[in-house]
C-alpha cells in the first residue's frame, strides 16, 4: 500500500481543513510547490493536488497546478473541479499522470463512460462520503446515491482508480472509517485509495489489511501526528 501527501490549494496557498468545512482552516503554507517538493524530498514516491477554489467555483490555482507538475519529479494526480473533458486533457498535457473526477463523474454517467474509455486508466473516480451517501460540489450538496451502489456502477470502466473520502472524517485524526473503506475495497474492480482521518501507522496498517491500494494523508503529516520519513520507509512506494 502506498502513502500518498495531499496538496491542497486555496487562494494560493497550501491549506488543510477540518471536516471538510472550508471555514475551519488549520494549515495554511505560502509556498505549495517547495511544500510538495519537500514531501518527495522526506522520500514519497507519489503526490495528491486538490484545487480546493476550482472544486467550488471560487477560483483557480492553476499556476501553481503547473509548477508542481513540471518539478515534482514524482507521479502527480491532480483533482477539483475537473468537470470538461478539455481541462482533463489539459492536466494530462502539462504532465498529471491521473486526473481525479468527482463530481460530474457520479451526476453525469455518459461523460464519465465517454471521458474513462478516451484517457483509459488516467483517470480516478473520486467518491467523496458523508453517512455512506456520496456528497458533490466541494462537499457540499449530498446525494442519495449509496456509496457502494456508485462503486459497482463503475464496473467495466478503464479507470485508474477510485478515491473514497469520508468526509465526515477529513482533517479531524481521528482514525479512518475502516468498515466503510474495506466495503468499498470488496465492491470495486479497480484499486480503491483511502481518504480521511488516517492519524497513524496503526491506521496504514489496518488499510492495508482491508485491501486498500493507498491512502491520501494530510493533516497528519502536516502537524506531525505521523513522523513523514517513518511513513515513507513503511508505505512510501
Amino acid at each position: 500500500m502506498i502513502a500518498i501527501p495531499a496538496v491542497d490549494l486555496r487562494g494560493g496557498k497550501c491549506v488543510q481543513l477540518v471536516g471538510g468545512d472550508y471555514d475551519v482552516e488549520r494549515v495554511r503554507l505560502d509556498d505549495p510547490a517547495s511544500v510538495a517538493r519537500e514531501w518527495v524530498h522526506e522520500g514519497f514516491s507519489r503526490l495528491h493536488v486538490v484545487d480546493l477554489d476550482a472544486a467550488t467555483s471560487r477560483g483557480h490555482n492553476t499556476e501553481i497546478i503547473r509548477d508542481i507538475l513540471h518539478n515534482a519529479g514524482v507521479p502527480v494526480q491532480v483533482g477539483g473541479g475537473v468537470r470538461d473533458d478539455s481541462r482533463i486533457e489539459r492536466l494530462l498535457d502539462e504532465g498529471a499522470e491521473w486526473v481525479v473526477v468527482g463530481t460530474r463523474a457520479v451526476d453525469d454517467e455518459d461523460w464519465r463512460g465517454e471521458m474513462a474509455h478516451r484517457f483509459p486508466g488516467r483517470l480516478i473516480i473520486a467518491a467523496d462520503v458523508r453517512d455512506r451517501l456520496v456528497v458533490t460540489k466541494g462537499w457540499a450538496e449530498t446525494s442519495r446515491r449509496n456509496v457502494i451502489d456508485f462503486v459497482e456502477e463503475l464496473r467495466g470502466l478503464p479507470l485508474g482508480g477510485v478515491l473514497v473520502t469520508a468526509v465526515h472524517l477529513e482533517g479531524q485524526m481521528q482514525g479512518t472509517d475502516l468498515p466503510l473503506m474495506e466495503d468499498v475495497a470488496e465492491a470495486s474492480a479497480w484499486p480503491v485509495y483511502a481518504s480521511g482521518g488516517v492519524s497513524s501507522l496503526e491506521d496504514m496498517r489496518a488499510l492495508e489489511h482491508r485491501g486498500l491500494a493507498g491512502a491520501v494523508l494530510g493533516m497528519a503529516l502536516y502537524t506531525g501526528a505521523i513522523d513523514p520519513r517513518r511513513l515513507a520507509e513503511e508505505f512510501g512506494t
